[in-house]
């Protein structure tokens, strides 16, 4: 039986939030979804940022021609700049929290000039609290872009082993679409997507079209194209389950996938 208002509001004055009562009474409240045509796009630090005008400009253009059609929140990742600074400051014995700032910046200094590069469009950078006026951009230009390094700071929940901060970017932009209720999440990297192995250095590593989190675990694959969080992140969503790693590198690819094309590798919560 679904609890009334009035009984859910008696049982959050009366019990500990962690109530497991209150908890599945909460639990049976409808979801909404906030942007549900809005689809979020991460676009790689390391793998598309850091080799400059190459391949940045081009994906540039297929974003610009694309928000004709799709409505687009677009995340940077913080890539080579940002492992130089985890480097450093880890090996000042400095804590998770404190690189997570650190990585923020690169990731914002990304944000910064690649909505420089898409201002003549229109389409603009936001951070923070600017977040709340993405609705108005997406009405507007149809496309706003993000940092995507999550702002925990120094809130950052520090990892079992070492110190560099588990929920980095690819994190980040997930968060942003399960808690807005958007359509889709895709990763724009410099691989045709999962592989058996690193195709980077294993000429022998095959191509994955599809898989679930849980066969992902099983063959060790948990780390091997996403920040390993985001698949326990994507486990327990409510709204975007399942995300799609494309390679930005091959043109058209960016244009396919925001059509519901399947391309490049699904990975799914089940």
């Amino acid at each position: 039986m679904t609890p009334t208002p009035t009984a859910l509001e008696a049982l959050l004055m009366q019990r500990t939030l962690s109530d497991p009562e209150l908890l599945a009474a909460a639990e049976t409240a409808s979801d909404f979804r906030i942007l549900p045509d809005a689809t979020v796009l991460k676009i790689g630090g390391q793998s598309i940022i850091d080799r400059g005008r190459a391949a940045v400009f081009p994906l540039v253009d297929e974003i610009v021609a694309a928000r004709k059609q799709h409505k687009m929140l677009i995340g940077t990742g913080a890539g080579t700049r940002a492992r130089h600074l985890y480097s450093i400051a880890a090996g000042l014995n400095l804590p998770a929290g404190v690189l997570a700032q650190l990585g923020a910046s690169v990731a914002d200094q990304n944000a910064a000039m690649l909505g420089q590069l898409m201002a003549q469009h229109g389409i603009s950078a936001v951070d923070g609290a600017g977040l709340s006026a993405v609705p108005l951009y997406l009405a507007e230009v149809n496309a706003v872009v993000f940092s995507g390094m999550p702002p925990y700071k120094l809130w950052m929940r520090p990892s079992a082993e070492g110190v560099i901060p588990p929920y980095r970017t690819d994190a980040g932009c997930y968060l942003v679409a399960e808690q807005f209720g958007c359509k889709r999440m895709i990763y724009v990297k410099d691989e045709d997507g999962l592989f058996t192995a690193n195709p980077k250095t294993d000429k022998g590593a095959t191509f994955i079209p599809k898989i679930s989190v849980d066969e992902m675990k099983a063959k060790g694959l948990q780390d091997s194209i996403l920040e390993f969080p985001v698949l326990d992140l994507l486990q327990s969503a409510r709204h975007v389950r399942e995300v799609q790693v494309i390679n930005g590198l091959k043109p058209g690819n960016l244009t396919r996938a925001l059509a519901g094309e399947h391309v490049g590798t699904l990975i799914t919560a089940d």
